[in-house]
């Protein structure tokens, strides 16, 4: 195995145990006052502890805290940050305040909603969606046009819409570093919603549909073809597309993507509930759990 490979391996070995969405932790605090001698005895105990539960030799720089309260009074938060040739990861372990006890994974405070902090950071308004605004469940998808799992779930979506009532609400997360035209085609997207947002749907559709004929090379003339069928002005379109605002919109989404931890699409969320892949069986069993707990 190179020496590339066993870096990688070496930072899987923590990070592949963390959670992929942190729904309770509370936000660190980049300008809390330094820590007391307690607290650097804890973070060097600590530091000391993950090297070698871990394997992390002198090659890699790691960095600990600010510490921070977590749910439980008895524990701090610890975020990790680790180096090593050029490759980065960031991760939280849980950490007992006499330095004795080193907690991997989530850790719920049960006095409060788990999926609240989640919801609070999705950011609905002004972002296309159908349904009924006050429906008992909200779906809130993170895609990317050029994903062939957000296509699929798509039209898997199209197939249980019948049989639940919900809104939907679509966010742009596209990652331009392994679909090239993603970008552009969100922004072509987000033009249709704010020249007539019914027309969103439209253009969605017709990049879906056509995903396979879509390049890098074609994809202006593609989102103008399609523009013009959804009945969308031309000349109002094509500024659009090369003016700053829907390219703000569209890197707001994924920013808030981003927030919530969002690392691969289709990412949704019921009603806060974090739903990672394009299977339509959990989505439909957190559907039909939130509609019953919901009707009580």
């Amino acid at each position: 195995m190179s020496s590339k490979s066993l870096v990688l391996v070496a930072l899987a070995i923590f990070f592949a145990a963390l959670p992929c969405v942190a729904q309770t932790s509370p936000p660190s605090n980049s300008s809390q006052a330094p820590a007391s001698s307690d607290q650097a005895q804890v973070l060097k105990t600590t530091d000391a502890y993950v090297r070698n539960l871990f394997a992390w030799g002198p090659d890699f720089q790691v960095k600990l805290g600010p510490l921070s309260q977590s749910p439980a009074a008895e524990f701090y938060i610890v975020p990790i940050r680790v180096s090593v040739n050029d490759q980065t990861d960031t991760g939280e372990v849980y950490v007992s305040k006499d330095g004795k006890t080193l907690l991997r994974g989530e850790m719920f405070d049960m006095s409060t909603d788990p999926f609240a902090a989640n919801r609070a950071k999705l950011n609905i308004d002004d972002n296309p969606s159908v349904g009924s605004s006050d429906a008992r469940v909200t779906i809130v998808e993170f895609a990317d046009f050029q994903c062939p799992h957000c296509r699929e779930l798509d039209e898997a979506l199209k197939t249980i819409e019948g049989h639940y009532k919900f809104r939907l609400v679509y966010k742009d997360f596209p990652i331009s570093t392994i679909h090239p035209w993603a970008d552009t085609a969100a922004i072509g997207a987000r033009c249709a919603f704010m020249q007539a947002p019914e027309a969103f749907w439209k253009l969605h559709d017709a990049i879906f549909k056509n995903q396979e004929l879509i390049s890098t090379e074609n994809i202006w003339d593609k989102l103008g073809e399609f523009a013009a069928q959804a009945g969308l002005d031309k000349d109002a379109f094509k500024s659009c597309m090369s003016s700053p605002e829907a390219k703000r919109a569209v890197e707001a989404n994924r920013e808030a993507g981003v927030a919530l931890s969002i690392t691969s699409t289709p990412t949704l969320f019921v009603n806060g509930r974090p739903v990672i892949g394009g299977d339509i069986a959990p989505l439909q069993h957190l559907i039909e759990f939130e509609l019953a707990a919901h009707s009580k």
